[in-house]
């Protein structure tokens, strides 16, 4: 259906603002496909350094292209001395996700070719985000329990050192797929709150930090990534799989609205949830710990019963990650180490056909006011 010219569409709901190659959600499949790939032939197939090639470039690499690829993303993993020193000194109460924010704006600061928007400069600068915006949530993660951060195993792939980083301990096999998985999956997902935003500071022609500092401060928002903190907190709140009905019925209640619920695209159900819910009762077998994962689907078949909702991404995404070792305050940060391989891609697709984003809105207020002089 054509839109009307004045007619206000809250939300942008349903608005196609651009055409774009990188991915594209079917809801009613329900589908996601990226560079024509569909989310669930990717998810085991691909690990986070291929999933970023294909991203970045619209094609898989060659044998030659991953290793030159994966050599080049190692070399930029190391953050600037001043950056730590700077993870380090912020107060203990300092919200994790105002921290990476303001950690990749210093990026931009250190950065003496942070305005060169040469095409070749712009994947550069992108390439270096993807390999240090791990870094820093790894450094956030030992902070954060008093431990010293740990610098980059150049001898490990990206998941692998990054999960190093963050325990000091080289993932098992099963601890490995499940973490790939789960930033594979986290990598790119349309046109949502935040790679909007990136795309529209894109949009402007200002400079590469300044477009993802854009997307952090959009998907920190509770609405958006910061809903896993939300739904792993919740399932900590109902306790046990036996007090899941209760929570359920009265939070509805009390129109509170559950966390790693419902989506605004997907209406038959988020194909990534899937996914997820199937490695995580697999991480939970395989350590013979399903209590997360108990109370996680219990409280599921209740609001399938009851609302009739569904689960997103993040609602097994929370648990899964609490099993590898992953605390609460950090799992948006998480996400946002896997999203910057999307976002880079749409800042690239923006760069390229660049047009200012500069939508409209329709006037309500008052007019024909008139200032009198005293």
């Amino acid at each position: 259906m054509a839109q009307k010219d004045n007619e206000v569409r809250e939300g942008l709901e349903g608005v196609v603002a651009f055409e774009s190659t990188i991915s594209h959600i079917d809801g009613t499949v329900p589908e996601l496909v990226v560079r024509g790939y569909d989310i669930n032939d990717i998810v085991g197939n691909l690990t986070f350094e291929q999933m970023s090639y294909l991203l970045l470039f619209g094609e898989l690499p060659s044998s030659n292209q991953l290793t030159d690829f994966d050599a080049e993303l190692k070399s930029l993993r190391q953050v600037p001395k001043s950056v730590l020193a700077f993870l380090s000194s912020v107060p203990k109460s300092s919200e994790p996700m105002s921290v990476l924010r303001t950690a990749v704006s210093m990026l931009g600061c250190i950065d003496s070719e942070s305005g060169l928007n040469d095409q070749n400069s712009v994947l550069i600068k992108l390439k270096s985000l993807i390999a240090k915006i791990p870094t820093i949530v790894a450094a956030q993660a030992r902070i954060n329990v008093g431990e010293t951060p740990l610098q980059p195993d150049l001898s490990l792939s990206h998941s692998s050192n990054y999960y190093y980083m963050v325990t000091g301990e080289v993932a098992d096999e099963k601890t490995l797929n499940a973490f790939d998985a789960v930033l594979v999956i986290y990598a790119e997902h349309e046109i949502n709150a935040s790679t909007f935003a990136c795309r529209v500071v894109m949009g402007t022609e200002s400079d590469i930090y300044s477009s993802v500092v854009a997307g952090i401060s959009a998907i920190k928002g509770p609405l958006h990534g910061g809903a896993i903190d939300g739904s792993m907190n919740m399932l900590k709140e109902i306790g046990s799989a036996e007090n899941a009905e209760n929570y359920v019925k009265d939070a509805l209640a009390q129109k509170r609205k559950l966390p790693g619920f419902g989506h605004r695209v997907y209406r038959a159900g988020d194909p990534r949830a899937h996914v997820l819910k199937r490695m995580t009762l697999d991480l939970a077998n395989s350590r013979n710990d399903s209590h997360w994962f108990d109370i996680a689907l219990e409280a599921e078949k209740q609001m399938a019963s009851l609302k009739s909702i569904i689960p997103n991404v993040d609602y097994y995404a929370a648990p899964l990650l609490s099993h590898i070792g992953f605390p609460v305050i950090l799992m948006t940060n998480v996400v946002t180490s896997a999203r910057i391989a999307g976002w880079s891609a749409h800042i690239l697709e923006q760069y390229g056909k660049n047009r200012l984003i500069r939508p409209r809105a329709k006037y309500t207020g008052k007019s024909g006011l008139k200032i009198h002089k005293p």
